[in-house]
Formats: structure tokens, sequence, C-alpha cells
């Protein structure tokens, strides 16, 4: 089973990148299966319905959230009613959706969660490893796949190592920065400590380098604007699993600047 595993999209021009490629990808990488991190598409913080069925009509199986879950209240109102949107498992208190769903390719089961760290983020949630190890007492599914989202690589290695051989996968989200430490760790679990972003080449992880040294740098009024125009940038990792053990047998980041693959380029894409 081979699965594409897209980093955060950051605002519409990130998800204009995404769609100019995904077809692509999929067919001259034979991918079974589609997962993309969600939680910034829409003006770069949060998810609107819009933005979710524009996600799932390009070709996503799954789309996950992360910290900026609830930027957009719209969710609460579609969240419980749709079936490929995935939210933090590990939320305080009732939140509509599921944390962790099971999808059926081909007669193999394909379980995708979303997890929100603890370490320098200002959500509160409960205790990441804690709730995993319950949600895998309830069920397990051919293929795990683990989408944690946070600040702290250390944290989600330690994850990682913890539930090493009970999941397929653990992909780390939030930082927009790819990570080059991919690896297949001991007992067969994948990992990645961030699979990167999709939006703007020239930005500050995804957003306008002006609004950003506006705001951060000079103290002055606004939010951080998303680029609307420029040199791309697609961010995804490739995850091959055996569908026999679901571990991993290959995990691989890929980076494409406008639409071409850099630094490998053994692909052809």
């Amino acid at each position: 089973m081979r699965i594409l595993f897209f980093g955060d999209i950051v605002g519409h021009f990130g998800l204009e990148a995404v769609s100019g490629v995904l077809s692509k990808c999929i067919r001259v990488l034979h991918a079974d299966f589609v997962i993309a991190n969600g939680e910034n598409v829409s003006k770069g913080k949060g998810l609107t319905y819009h933005d979710y069925q524009a996600l799932i009509d390009m070709g996503m199986d799954v789309v996950t959230l992360g910290n900026h879950y609830l930027s957009k209240n719209e969710i609460l109102d579609y969240a419980g009613q749709v079936t490929s949107l995935i939210r933090p498992l590990n939320l305080k208190g009732d939140f509509p959706g599921s944390g962790s769903s099971i999808f059926n390719i081909n007669g193999v089961e394909i379980q995708v969660t979303n997890i929100l760290g603890e370490a320098f983020m200002n959500e509160e949630v409960n205790s990441p490893i804690e709730t995993f190890a319950e949600l895998l007492e309830k069920h397990h599914a051919d293929i795990h796949i683990v989408d944690y989202h946070g600040e702290s690589t250390s944290e989600k290695q330690t994850f990682a190592a913890y539930f090493d051989g009970q999941i397929s996968a653990c992909v780390g989200t939030h930082t927009h920065v790819q990570t080059n430490d991919a690896k297949i760790m001991p007992y067969g679990t994948a990992f990645i400590s961030d699979a990167g972003f999709s939006g703007g080449l020239q930005s500050i992880i995804g957003f306008d380098v002006d609004s950003v040294i506006n705001k951060i740098v000079l103290g002055k009024e606004g939010r951080f604007k998303v680029p609307d125009e420029g040199d791309t940038e697609v961010d995804f990792v490739v995850i091959d699993i055996d569908e026999e053990t679901g571990l991993a047998n290959h995990i691989e980041p890929i980076r494409l600047i406008n639409g071409k693959e850099v630094v490998h380029g053994s692909h052809n894409l």
C-alpha cells in the first residue's frame, strides 16, 4: 500500500499549488491513498466547508487538522456531518467529528488519527500518549497513520518511539518545514518530524514575508497574509506499507518547486 501525505497546505495559493500537481503525483507514484493536513487552508487559519470539499474534490482521501481546528466557527456545523475530516483526537471536552476514522481501500482497513501536541502549544489537550493508547485498545486496523501536529520534534520522536511497531507511520505536521529525518524505526513504524508545507516558496512558513516582519519585528497591527502569486512549494512524503504486517518498509520526503521535483528528482515529477 502506497500512501502520500501532504504537509500543511497554507491558503488558497497552497491549495492551488497542490491541485496543480496532485493528479500527476498520484499517477506517477501509483498512490493508493492520499492524506493532507488542511488546518491552514482557509486564509491561513482553519478550514471552511467549501475548502474542505475542494480538497476532497481534487483527490484527497482524508483531511487532518491541528491547533487551528476551531479558527473557522462553521466547522462546528459540518465536522460531524462529513466522513473524511479528522480533527485532533485528544481535545478536552466535547467537539463534533472524529479524531480517528477507518477507511476501507480494496479490502484493507486504513485508520487515520490526528494528535495535537502539548509542548510549546497554546491549546490544553489530553495526554497524547495516554489518549492514543486508549484508542489502540478499541480497534486495530490493518494500517494506521498518525498525523502528530506539534511544535516539538522530540515530542514527536518520543511518541513514535513509544508506539513503534504498533502503528504504520507517525508523520509530523505544524512547523511547515520539511525535516531531514525520515526513517523506518526499529520495529517498523515510518517516521518524519515534519512533512513540510504547500504554498509560496518565497514566504515565511507560507505567509507573506512583509506581513510577518511588520507584525513580529516592527510591532505593527494586522494579520499575517497569504501570498497569491509567485513561486510555489509543495512538500509531501511517500510511505510504502506491507498490507500483511501493517508495518512500513519505505518513507521518502519529496519537495516540488513550481511543480518540479528537487533534490533527488528520481520520480519524473
